[in-house]
């Protein structure tokens, strides 16, 4: 018998940075959604998630921006988006408010909600129906929130397994921190450098033609020093990849098309 149930109907969290420097991570993820049987909607009273605010240590204001967010995204059934430090602070967000703040429930209700775009898909619809093509030798990086966070390992793997023609070769320390951190890198930049450094070393030895991750804070960040380097390797989103839209030159390529994104 042919599926009656309604179809999931999902908020996408779209992130600063998807937003302002490769929306077709965006239009990715979207893709991917309704793929799996969802229908999507894109809340425009949606902001920035509140991290910077609170890695500075302003909680008032993460306050401000959650309590905005919270409302924003009320009334869908899942929240996802496509980074997992953007969707692990949504996950802090209970920890702003005390104990009898309605507003505390609240957040508890979208934390609960709340999922990384690769751990929904396999943890929550197990989706299995990947189509995309892409013959290249990659290799992933696990970023630090989604890691240590919010678990994500084994789900944006399963996903490349379905692609045709992937190779996946780990890099060695694949899930140790690149360096970029948000506001880590400003406040520590010389840190911040040899870490990115060591990541562009284990990223080369690895073989891999394109590097893949789930944060684009951390691709932008390895993408600019193997640019800088001088090392021949693209990175992308594993969204992209999930989706089949790797038409566009890779992230930190100095021809990428914001009109053809959009």
């Amino acid at each position: 018998m042919p599926n009656t149930a309604p179809p999931i109907r999902v908020g996408l969290f779209v992130t600063c940075l998807v937003d302002m420097f490769r929306p077709s991570i965006g239009f990715a993820t979207v893709k991917l959604l309704e793929q799996a049987g969802c229908t999507v909607e894109v809340p425009e009273a949606q902001t920035c998630c509140g991290q910077p605010a609170y890695n500075s240590g302003d909680r008032a204001t993460t306050a401000d921006i959650a309590k905005q967010t919270i409302e924003a995204f009320d009334g869908y059934q899942y929240v996802v988006g496509p980074s997992g430090s953007c969707i692990g602070m949504l996950h802090y967000y209970p920890e702003l408010f005390v104990d009898g703040d309605p507003w505390k429930a609240r957040a508890e209700d979208l934390k609960a909600r709340a999922f990384e775009i690769t751990s929904f898909l396999v943890d929550v619809l197990d989706f299995d129906q990947i189509l995309a093509k892409f013959e290249q030798q990659v290799t992933y990086h696990d970023s630090c929130s989604g890691l240590r966070q919010l678990g994500i390992k084994q789900q944006p793997r399963k996903l490349l397994g379905q692609v045709d023609g992937v190779e996946l070769t780990e890099m060695t320390e694949a899930e140790t921190c690149c360096g970029f951190g948000g506001t880590f890198c400003v406040k520590y930049p010389e840190i911040s450098n040899r870490m990115v450094s060591n990541k562009s070393e284990f990223i080369s030895d690895s073989g891999a033609q394109t590097l893949l991750g789930g944060d684009l804070g951390c691709l932008l960040n390895m993408a600019g020093k193997l640019k800088r380097e001088g090392k021949q390797i693209e990175a992308r989103h594993v969204v992209e990849v999930l989706a089949g839209m790797t038409d566009q030159p890779a992230i930190g390529e100095p021809d990428y098309d914001l009109g053809k994104a959009l």
